[in-house]
C-alpha cells in the first residue's frame, strides 16, 4: 500500500509565501521523481515543478525564480517553497511521485490536493 499525503496550502496575500509538503509512504523501494502540479478552475492540470532522484529540477516559466522544489530522500518527502505569490498562482496543488514498489511494480501516485489561494 502506497500513500501520498500533502499539506501546507492556505490563503495568503499577494507577495506572501507558503511552503507545501508531500510525503510518500508504504511499500516503496525507491522514488524516481517527485513533482508538484496545479489546476485552476476551468483549466488543465499543469506542471509546476519536478525533481528527479539525482536532484535535477524543472520549473514552469511562470514560477521560475519564485518557487523552489526540494526533496528529502530519507523521508520520501518533497517540498515546494513558494515566494512572491501572485493571484495567478491560485489553484489546487497536487503532489506526484513516480516510484517503484517493493514488489517491483512502478507507476505514478498522486496526493489528494491542497488549495492555495492568493488574494488581498
Amino acid at each position: 500500500q502506497v500513500q501520498v499525503v500533502e499539506s501546507g496550502g492556505g490563503l495568503v496575500q499577494p507577495g506572501g509565501s507558503l511552503r507545501l509538503s508531500c510525503a510518500a509512504s508504504g511499500s516503496i523501494f525507491m522514488i524516481y521523481n517527485m513533482g508538484w502540479y496545479r489546476q485552476a478552475p476551468g483549466k488543465q492540470r499543469e506542471l509546476v515543478a519536478r525533481i528527479t532522484n539525482a536532484d535535477r529540477t524543472n520549473y514552469a516559466d511562470s514560477v521560475k525564480g519564485r518557487f523552489t522544489i526540494s526533496r528529502d530522500n530519507a523521508k520520501n518527502t518533497v517540498y515546494l517553497q513558494m515566494n512572491s505569490l501572485k493571484p495567478e498562482d491560485t489553484a489546487v496543488y497536487y503532489c506526484n511521485a513516480y516510484l517503484v514498489q517493493n514488489r517491483g511494480i512502478q507507476g505514478d501516485y498522486w496526493g489528494q490536493g491542497t488549495q492555495v489561494s492568493v488574494s488581498s
